[in-house]
């Protein structure tokens, strides 16, 4: 015999229904809504305490930006000042010369002294503009590394 005439005819007499209870599938359906809204509230705290430090550290950067502008400013001023009394002490210098010789001889001393203020001027502010940048992205570089931390977590 074939293996289909094996089997019993299925008809709608012998066949079960598994029973469908509308209330639970009313249950599961409340529960996967509750689920998604606290998953929906966790995203949404985790959201506004990374606002609130990318906040922070905003207004860090913007103190320290401000700080740090000023110092550079003074630092400039004080750059600024020097060399202009340099250049009114060799004209000074220049007025009391009593030979071609010795305003030659001033006016080249004061060009090596005035290279050599200017290079470690120059070095002065470069160490202050390195420090600055380091010092402004400091705030930022650790919110940043801290959300990427927070989302790694996730």
């Amino acid at each position: 015999m074939s293996k289909i005439a094996d089997k019993p005819s299925q008809t709608a007499e012998n066949l079960e229904y598994s029973a469908f209870d509308p209330s639970k599938a009313t249950d599961q359906v409340y529960a996967a809504a509750d689920k998604g809204v606290e998953q929906s509230k966790e995203v949404l705290a985790k959201f506004q305490s990374g606002a609130e430090e990318t906040q922070k550290a905003l207004k860090a950067t913007f103190e320290t930006a401000i700080l740090v502008g000023n110092e550079l400013c003074l630092t400039t001023i004080a750059a600024l000042r020097a060399n202009t009394e340099a250049d009114f002490s060799l004209l000074q210098a220049l007025a009391g010369a009593r030979s071609l010789a010795e305003a030659i001889e001033l006016q080249t001393t004061f060009l090596r002294k005035r290279v050599e203020m200017g290079v470690k001027q120059a070095n002065d502010l470069w160490a202050l503009t390195t420090k600055a940048v380091i010092d402004i992205s400091q705030p930022v570089k650790g919110a940043v590394e801290k959300s990427l931390g927070n989302l790694k977590a996730a």
